[in-house]
């Protein structure tokens, strides 16, 4: 059987393009492979966007540091770490692209869920510790935390095949991990499915679409319904949308 193909976003080597070098964490790749997906890394050639969402079965939004705000006319707060331009660019290429094709799923993970809310006329908290106590404990360095779901029907919640939501009581039981300096705090035209008990935003989608998600945690990080199982569940809409493209 063939693996479905899932074009991952890559970073620049100190968040700098002009470094030369690109850079991905191995868990992206690893659990894409784990969950029985083909991954392959996107280098950042804008004028390819469109090539790579017609080539690619999926798309991963990888993390990064933070979204640079002016290019929707909002001026970056003081203590932003903006990611580099170009990749910046490369990726909402991709965003415009899939938008030409919306049965072409995609899953967003921390900053790339930011750039899915900015993208679809959403809006930032630049700088989250500074609205928020306990930010740093509880959504930095790789903490785990529970997140509460707002929504009962979603591509992030549903089982492969059998089509089934994840019960309330399993997903009790499973934590997810953060590490990310902004948030998002209005999702634009995506829907906000998910946040955690502080109230930070923590999942989004686009219910219109097959498979279209944003998570602002890290699944590649750690197993369970909401980490390595939601890739799976990913890679499986990503399975069937290969299978469409063959008829």
């Amino acid at each position: 059987m063939q693996l479905p193909l899932i074009g991952i976003t890559v970073d620049n080597v100190e968040s700098n393009f002009a470094s030369g070098k690109y850079e991905s964490n191995v868990e992206y790749s690893r659990m894409v492979a784990a969950a029985g997906g083909l991954p392959l890394l996107l280098p950042q050639e804008i004028e390819l966007a469109s090539h790579y969402v017609e080539l690619c079965d999926g798309l991963m939004f990888t993390g990064g540091d933070d979204v640079r705000t002016e290019a929707f006319g909002i001026p970056a707060h003081p203590e932003s770490h903006c990611i580099d331009p170009r990749r910046q660019a490369f990726e909402l290429a991709l965003l415009d692209a899939l938008a030409n094709k919306p049965e072409r799923p995609a899953l967003g993970v921390c900053y790339g869920m930011q750039l899915m809310a900015v993208h679809a006329g959403g809006r930032m908290n630049q700088h989250l510790p500074e609205t928020l106590a306990n930010a740093v404990e509880e959504h930095q360095n790789n903490h785990r935390h529970p997140i509460v779901i707002r929504i009962g029907t979603s591509a992030m919640l549903t089982s492969p095949g059998a089509g089934a939501r994840l019960s309330n009581d399993e997903l009790s039981n499973t934590a997810v991990v953060s590490s990310h300096h902004q948030a998002v705090v209005d999702a634009g035209r995506l829907r906000v499915i998910a946040d955690s008990p502080d109230g930070v935003i923590e999942a989004i989608d686009d219910p219109t679409r097959p498979f279209y998600v944003g998570v602002q945690w890290h699944p590649e990080r750690s197993d369970g319904l909401l980490n390595l199982d939601l890739i799976k569940r990913f890679i499986a809409a990503c399975a069937r949308d290969s299978s469409a493209d063959l008829h």
